[in-house]
């Protein structure tokens, strides 16, 4: 499996891991205010989401420079 796939699968199954840990969060409102470590649930895939979404919208620039650097050396 290449490493732009794999990537692209972590970041659907981060996504759903999210959804879960703010479902959980928002389950827990009417109890009052939920404890700090069901906030911080959320946090982690957040941030794991946030690298891995960059990562996917910076391929096809990367991509660009990549060919156009290639396509100046052969010049």
């Amino acid at each position: 499996m290449s490493w732009n796939r794999s990537v692209r699968q972590l970041h659907r199954w981060l996504s759903i891991a999210f959804t879960l840990a703010v479902i959980a969060n928002l389950s827990f409102l009417p109890w009052g205010q939920p404890p700090v470590w069901i906030g911080l649930l959320a946090l982690f895939p957040l941030i794991l989401l946030m690298l891995s979404g960059l990562y996917m919208f910076l391929l096809p620039y990367a991509e660009a420079w990549r060919r156009t650097r290639r396509a100046g050396v052969e010049r």
